[in-house]
C-alpha cells in the first residue's frame, strides 16, 4: 500500500461517513450558518459571480486565487480570449494520478444567492445560478481534497475546472488534447446527481431539418412552394423514432432513446408562403453510435417525404455526436443511478496507463438536474456536505488503488 494511503486510511476512519445530527435552529440565522463555515462560503462566493459560458473569467480568476492561496500549484490554461481553465495540484504532488473535475460556466440568466430559513441547518436551501450545477460540485470537491491533503499532502491528485460544459465542451476538449491531459488511474468527473454514483449517461446527437421552397403571395400559393408544409412530415417522423420498433434503438439500461425538436424556424409572414423552414433536433442516444443514428434518421425524413431532395437532415452544423457513456460504480456505500444529461465525460480523451489496466471514471455530486437549468435552481446545505463526504471516499478510494 501507498505511503500516503495509510495516512488518509485513519483520516477516514475517524471522519463520520454521515453528517451529524443537525439541530433546530432556533434565532440562528441562514446567514450565519453560511458565514461560520468556510466551505458554504466559498460555494457563495463562487455563485455570488455570474458566469454564464463565455463570461467564466471572474470566478476562474477567483477560484485560482483561492487554489494558490491554500499551497496549490496552479496552471490557467487558455482556452480563447479571456477564457481559460483551471488545472491545479497539490505543491509537493507534481506528477498527478487522480483528476478531479467539473466545470465554472452556467447557463443564463444569472439567477442571484439567496438562503432561505428552515427549521433545521442541513434543510437550509441556497438558491441562485450555478448553486447545482456545478458550483455545488466544485466547493465540495476542493474543500474533500483540502481535507485529504491534511493528512496526506503528497496524495497524487489534481483538480481541474473547465469553460464552456454548458455550450458543447470547449474546455475540456482544449484540456483533453493537451499535455497536462495525462494518464491518470482515475477520474471524478462533478455533477448533480442527488449524491448518487452514476453508471453511465445517454449519448448525444444533434442535427438540422431543413427545406426549401419558392415564396409567393399567399393569395397565390400554387405559384410558390411551402417550405413548412414539406418540412412537417419530416418532423412528424423524426418526433416518433424512439417510439416505434424500425426506429432509434432503446436498451435494459438506459430505456428509450429520446428526441427533442426544440426549435423550428420558417418562414417570414402569414400572407407569405414560406421558401425556407428549419428545425433544431437533439437526440439521447440510449444504445449505438451517432452514425448508426444519422443513417436512421436519413432514412427517415427520406421515408416521411417520399424521397422529396428539398427535404433534409443537415448534420455537420451540428457537430455533438457520442454513443452512451458507461461509467464506474465500484465504490460502495452509494445508491446508483443513471442519468439522461450530457456530460464532458466524453469530451476528455482518456489516455491509456503504461501497465495496461483500466481506468476508471465516476461521475457524482449535489443537486438534482431536474432543477438546475430552471429559474428554481437550488440545492440544500445537507446535501453540500453530503457531497463533501461523498467526494472524500470516492478520492480516497482512488488513493488505495494502483
Amino acid at each position: 500500500m501507498k505511503p500516503h494511503s495509510l495516512l488518509l486510511l485513519s483520516a477516514l476512519a475517524a471522519a463520520s461517513p454521515h453528517p451529524a445530527h443537525q439541530s433546530p435552529l432556533g434565532p440562528t440565522s441562514p446567514e450565519s450558518i453560511i458565514d461560520a463555515s468556510p466551505f458554504l462560503s466559498f460555494h457563495r462566493d463562487i455563485v455570488q459571480i455570474p458566469s454564464v459560458t463565455g463570461t467564466e473569467h471572474n470566478v476562474g480568476t477567483f477560484i485560482a486565487d483561492f487554489l494558490a492561496a491554500h499551497n496549490f500549484t496552479v496552471h490557467k490554461q487558455a482556452v480563447d480570449t479571456g477564457r481559460f481553465n483551471i488545472y491545479a495540484h497539490p505543491s509537493q504532488a507534481s506528477n498527478p494520478e487522480i483528476l478531479v473535475t467539473s466545470h465554472i460556466d452556467t447557463v443564463p440568466p444569472f439567477l442571484n444567492y439567496n438562503v432561505t430559513h428552515p427549521t433545521n441547518a442541513a434543510d437550509t436551501v441556497i438558491a441562485g445560478r450555478g448553486t447545482v450545477d456545478a458550483k455545488g460540485s466544485i466547493a465540495a470537491q476542493i474543500f474533500a481534497t483540502l481535507d485529504i491533503l491534511r493528512s496526506a499532502p503528497t496524495a497524487p491528485l489534481a483538480l481541474l475546472f473547465v469553460v464552456g460544459e454548458e455550450t458543447g465542451g470547449d474546455g475540456m476538449r482544449t484540456f483533453s488534447t493537451s499535455e497536462l491531459n495525462k494518464p491518470y488511474h482515475t477520474i471524478i468527473f462533478g455533477e448533480p446527481t442527488d449524491l448518487a454514483l452514476v453508471s453511465g449517461h445517454k449519448g448525444m446527437l444533434g442535427f438540422e431539418v431543413i427545406a426549401t421552397g419558392h415564396a409567393a403571395h399567399s393569395g397565390y400559393p400554387w405559384l410558390g412552394e411551402s417550405a413548412i408544409s414539406a418540412i412537417l412530415p419530416a418532423l412528424s417522423r423524426i418526433d416518433q423514432l424512439g417510439n416505434v420498433p424500425d426506429g432509434l434503438p432503446s436498451s435494459p439500461k438506459y430505456g428509450k432513446t429520446t428526441v427533442n425538436i426544440g426549435r423550428v424556424d420558417a418562414g417570414v409572414a402569414a400572407n407569405v408562403v414560406p421558401g425556407h423552414a428549419a428545425a433544431d433536433v437533439a437526440v439521447r442516444l440510449a444504445a449505438g453510435t451517432p452514425e448508426e443514428a444519422r443513417e436512421i434518421v436519413r432514412a427517415a425524413v427520406a421515408d416521411a417525404t417520399g424521397g422529396n431532395p428539398a427535404v433534409y437532415a443537415e448534420f455537420r452544423t451540428r457537430m455533438e455526436g457520442y454513443p452512451p457513456q458507461d461509467l464506474d460504480v465500484d465504490v460502495a456505500g452509494f445508491p446508483v443511478t443513471t442519468v439522461n444529461y450530457g456530460t464532458d465525460v466524453p469530451n476528455l480523451e482518456v489516455r491509456e496507463r503504461e501497465d495496461g489496466r483500466p481506468v476508471r471514471r465516476y461521475l457524482y455530486g449535489p443537486g438534482s438536474i431536474h432543477v438546475a437549468h430552471g429559474d428554481n435552481e437550488a440545492v440544500t446545505v445537507g446535501d453540500l456536505e453530503s457531497a463533501v463526504d461523498g467526494y472524500r471516499r470516492l478520492i480516497g478510494a482512488a488513493l488505495q488503488r494502483d
